[in-house]
């Protein structure tokens, strides 16, 4: 059986458990908040219910690139063993990060042609890239090597959904993830903005809602829309929520009365993500029945 290693910046959103039992390797990716910059994982000296507060209560956040150098010196690690990763990272439509590591990778393979390291661009973020590296795992454990694994997912992303909604859009705006008209129009009081990962790894404005108990349903009919008629049983399902537990278990109780599901985590989601959508944001991902290109087309271009 083949036993690789899985490596993960820290945009996903998946429970300790699961990262302590397959032993995934973590790479961070730099964030702030109010000026003071945390490198070295997800929470730090920071609880994330006082990350979330801080942010509600006015406070700044951002998040930086891994530089090249940083994915380099990680790869040259497995390079000089002549052992197996695979790397997944954060969606290159939202940030350089997926760019930067496959430079790294250019750079290590010059002096290691041989070396068996993959990068994935999961095209995804938050409980999307918690879904991808998921999937991996299960390869992984079918025996498939990294280089596989890898080439596996570069189809099998594009049917991991990211669903969201957000209590306030001008977060995704200052973070230069949507546009201020974009943000602007799904600011109305009392409508509240859905939006997907796109095909391409961007974040769209989809749809909108009036109130929020109407958003959350709106993210379980839009998984059934994307799921066939038939189908009573999903493997994994990942809630995301930016200090919303209770609007996050209300999701899990819809997808539950919708599905069958083998695998359901309710994770809070990691600052990388949290930096840029705010407090309230809820994130519903599961594995579709269609790949996204197919439901854009079906839902979203008809002229």
């Amino acid at each position: 059986m083949s036993k690789f290693t899985i490596m993960v910046d820290t945009s996903y959103d998946l429970p300790q458990e699961f990262i302590d039992s397959n032993e995934l390797k973590i790479i961070p990716i730099p964030f702030h908040l109010n000026g003071e910059t945390h490198e070295d994982g997800r929470w730090q000296d920071i609880s994330d219910e006082d990350f979330y507060k801080a942010l509600a209560d006015g406070g700044s956040a951002g998040t930086t690139l891994i530089n090249p150098e940083t994915f380099k010196e990680a790869f040259t690690d497995y390079a000089e063993r002549n052992e197996e990763l695979l790397v997944i990272l954060l969606s290159s439509g939202l940030s350089g990060t997926a760019q930067n590591g496959a430079l790294a990778l250019q750079d290590v393979k010059e002096t290691y042609p041989d070396c068996k390291i993959s990068v994935v661009d999961g095209l995804n973020a938050a409980g999307g890239t918690g879904l991808v590296t998921a999937l991996a795992v299960a390869k992984r454990n079918e025996g498939l090597s990294a280089e596989e694994t890898a080439k596996w997912l570069e189809d099998k992303r594009h049917s991991c959904f990211s669903l969201f909604t957000v209590d306030d859009l001008m977060y995704l705006h200052r973070g230069g993830r949507l546009s201020k008209l974009q943000a602007v129009a799904g600011s109305i009081i009392g409508i509240k903005p859905l939006l997907n990962v796109h095909p391409d790894g961007t974040l769209k404005l989809k749809d909108k809602a009036r109130g929020r108990k109407a958003a959350l349903e709106t993210l379980i009919s839009q998984m059934s829309r994307s799921l066939h008629p038939d189908t009573k049983k999903l493997d994994t399902v990942i809630i995301s929520h930016s200090n919303c537990i209770e609007d996050a278990n209300k999701v899990a109780d819809m997808v539950k009365a919708r599905v069958d599901v083998e695998n359901l985590y309710i994770v809070m989601m990691g600052p990388v993500i949290g930096a840029h959508v705010g407090p309230g944001c809820i994130a519903l991902f599961f594995e579709a029945d269609m790949d996204r290109p197919e439901y854009e087309e079906k839902f979203y271009n008809k002229k």
